[in-house]
């Protein structure tokens, strides 16, 4: 027990470190980006744009603005968005939660799905449906989340309509159940495809385990062997690719968020990167930095907890 509780706090201390060199690089390179955030291309004269700097404490040292900046930040003080006023805080706030929706449909499903083709294609190996699976996985693979979107939306959101008379696709929006649909299973199907190619390997190098030729000899049939002692060894690996495909489903949501038109925070980082909202960047990076860094602490976690072999202490016995 006691191990365990110095392996999580560990993690805990690695975590925060992290988010704090975070916070300074991003914070510097916002002091390296070209361009002006109040002048929008227009020249404004000294004395307004003393007074907007001395605003936003533009005014003092670099030194000076980074340790404002990350006490700010301890109190959850993200900064004023430049353009219209409201606080970083406030829009991370409402555009999160739509951002999170989405991302949990698609981890669902991206996870639910991968590991299904994973197993038939193992099972299966050599034949029709495990060439059928792989090539699902290479589409998956090849494609970006953004062509994959616009695909659906043109062939099961406008085509499938003009067929039907029916809109079973909403083509855009995030409110009624048909319009998410579509958004989460275009952000999902690069992360299927990567569980499901991991998910096939780790089967079949279960499958060839000693333990399973046992259960089979003892006369299990094949439905226990896979499900009973063949799933449960090799969905392990999976479990450790959670924390990147949530890095994954969170970078594919800022481009999938803007083809879909959803309220979602990655489409407000994406409209302060093109309008150089810089305190909207700077607050947007971090909050996702510290959720991605919080979310593999939890995987690492959950890992050594449900592996056996594992005792948290950060290698295996």
């Amino acid at each position: 027990m006691a191990n365990q509780i110095r392996y999580i706090l560990k993690r805990i201390v690695y975590s925060l470190i992290t988010i704090l060199v975070l916070v300074v690089i991003t914070f510097l390179l916002m002091q390296l980006l070209p361009g002006d955030p109040f002048t929008g291309g227009k020249a404004l004269p000294d004395n307004v744009m003393a007074a907007m700097k001395a605003k936003y404490g533009l005014d003092k040292s670099v030194p000076e603005q980074l340790f404002q900046y990350i006490a700010n930040i301890l109190h959850g003080d993200f900064g004023i968005s430049i353009p219209d006023g409201r606080a970083v805080s406030d829009v991370i706030g409402e555009a999160f939660p739509v951002s999170f929706d989405l991302g949990i449909r698609a981890l669902i499903f991206a996870f639910i799905m991968g590991v299904l083709l994973g197993i038939v294609a193992a099972v299966k190996r050599g034949t029709v449906w495990d060439s059928l699976a792989m090539f699902i996985a290479l589409v998956g693979v090849s494609v970006p989340s953004f062509i994959m979107g616009a695909l659906l939306q043109y062939f099961l959101g406008l085509k499938l309509y003009q067929a039907t008379g029916v809109q079973i696709f909403a083509i855009i929006g995030w409110a009624d159940i048909n319009s998410k649909l579509l958004p989460p299973f275009a952000l999902a199907f690069g992360s299927m495809a990567t569980v499901s190619r991991l998910m096939r390997t780790s089967m079949l190098d279960v499958l060839s385990q000693d333990y399973i030729k046992t259960a089979k000899a003892k006369g299990l049939n094949q439905r226990q062997v896979v499900w009973t002692h063949a799933v449960r060894n090799a969905i392990m690996p999976v479990v450790t690719v959670m924390g990147p495909l949530v890095a994954a489903v969170l970078t594919g949501a800022f481009v999938v968020e803007n083809i879909f038109s959803i309220p979602g925070l990655g489409r407000y980082f994406v409209q302060s990167v093109t309008s150089l909202n810089y305190t909207m960047i700077a607050g947007t990076t971090v909050f996702y930095g510290a959720f991605l860094i919080f979310a593999n602490l939890v995987v690492d976690i959950i890992y050594g907890l449900i592996d056996p072999r594992i005792k948290l202490t950060g290698r295996k016995e």
